[in-house]
C-alpha cells in the first residue's frame, strides 16, 4: 500500500470533531513515555509537561495527542509506564472523564489501535492503597485520523500521526519494534541512538514530509497536522498547509501547537531562570498566532 493510500484511508475514516471559533484546543505528540529509566526519554521533560499538562486542564482546554504518546517499543506493558509517571495519568484521566481528551496511535503504539488491547490495559489500574482495580480510561476511544470541522465555514484541519508516509514504520513497525527491544534500547543507555528513526535521521526526515507535503498538494491543499519526526512547522497563509507539533522530548523543552480563537500558533514550554536564580517552567510563543481562516483553499 503507497504512502497516498494510507493517509487517503486515515483521512476518510478519520473521527470529525465539530470546533469553533471559541474552541480551545492543544495539539501534542511524541511524548514517549517510558518507564523512567536511563532509556526513557520522556523523563528529562516530565515536570515542564506536566506543568503544562495543568495549565491546559485549568484553562478548559480540548486536549490532542498525535500519536506515540507511550513508548510500546522499549518497554512491553503499559503498567511500567503508568506507574513511573501515575501524575500524568491521573491527569489525562480528568481530562478523560469532562470528554475533552482526544489520542491517536502512531508507530510506537500501534498496538493502540485494537480497542480491545486498550480496554484491557487502559481500562483500568491497581490502586495499592486501597486495594483494589479503578476506572482509568474506561471507553477511550485511539483513532488513526482526526477531522477537526469548524462549525460555520466548514474548514477542516487533519490530524494524523505522520507515519503514514514512513513506509518501514508502518507496515513494518513490528521488526521496528523488535530492534528497539532487543538492540536500540541497551546502546541507547551508553548514548547509540537509533538511526532507522525519522527524527534522528534527516535525510529520512525530509522524505517522509516531502510525501506529506505532495500529498496534501494533491488533496487541494488539505490543511494536515502530524507528528512523527518531531520537528516543527508552522507554514506562513499561503504555503503549503503542512503544520508539526514537534514533541515532547526536545533537550529541555516541548512543543506543540494550540488553536485557540480561530487562530493557530506554535509554542514552547521550557525551564527558565529568573534574576534571583529561581527555576520556573515557561510558555514561549515561537510562530503565529495566525488566523486558520487565511489557509483557506486555493
Amino acid at each position: 500500500m503507497s504512502f497516498r493510500r494510507r493517509l487517503d484511508r486515515a483521512y476518510h475514516q478519520a473521527r470529525v470533531i465539530p470546533f469553533d471559533d471559541t474552541s480551545r484546543m492543544v495539539l501534542l505528540s511524541d511524548c514517549h513515555r517510558g518507564d523512567n529509566s536511563f532509556a526513557d526519554d520522556f523523563a528529562n521533560n516530565r515536570n515542564i509537561y506536566f506543568h503544562a499538562l495543568k495549565h491546559y486542564y485549568r484553562e478548559g482546554f480540548q486536549y490532542f495527542e498525535l500519536g506515540d504518546g507511550d513508548e510500546l517499543w522499549e518497554n512491553v506493558q503499559f503498567k511500567a509506564i503508568f506507574e513511573a509517571h501515575k501524575n500524568v495519568y491521573m491527569l489525562l484521566r480528568q481530562f478523560h472523564e469532562e470528554g475533552r481528551l482526544f489520542m491517536l496511535w502512531g508507530n510506537h503504539d500501534m498496538v493502540y489501535k485494537d480497542p480491545a488491547y486498550v480496554e484491557k490495559h487502559l481500562g483500568t489500574y491497581f490502586e495499592p492503597i486501597e486495594g483494589k482495580r479503578k476506572p482509568l480510561f474506561q471507553g477511550l476511544r485511539y483513532e488513526e485520523g482526526i477531522r477537526l470541522q469548524h462549525q460555520e465555514s466548514g474548514q477542516e484541519l487533519f490530524l494524523c500521526h505522520g507515519h503514514q508516509a514512513d513506509w518501514w514504520n508502518y507496515t513494518f513497525w513490528r521488526w521496528s519494534r523488535f530492534l528497539v527491544r532487543v538492540l536500540w534500547k541497551p546502546l541507547q543507555v551508553v548514548g547509540i541512538a537509533d538511526p532507522t528513526s525519522p527524527a534522528r535521521n534527516y535525510k529520512e526526515l525530509i522524505r517522509i514530509e516531502r510525501r506529506i507535503k505532495k500529498w496534501i498538494l494533491e488533496n487541494g491543499m488539505r490543511i494536515t497536522i502530524a507528528g512523527h519526526t518531531h520537528r516543527p512547522r508552522f507554514p506562513e497563509p499561503g504555503e503549503i498547509p503542512f503544520f508539526n507539533d514537534g514533541s515532547c522530548v526536545h533537550p529541555r523543552s516541548i512543543t506543540g501547537l494550540e488553536i485557540e480563537n480561530g487562530r493557530i500558533s506554535l509554542i514552547k514550554w521550557q525551564i527558565s531562570t529568573t534574576e534571583e536564580g529561581v527555576l520556573q517552567v515557561v510558555r514561549l510563543l515561537l510562530e503565529g498566532p495566525e488566523k486558520l481562516s487565511d489557509y483557506a483553499k486555493t
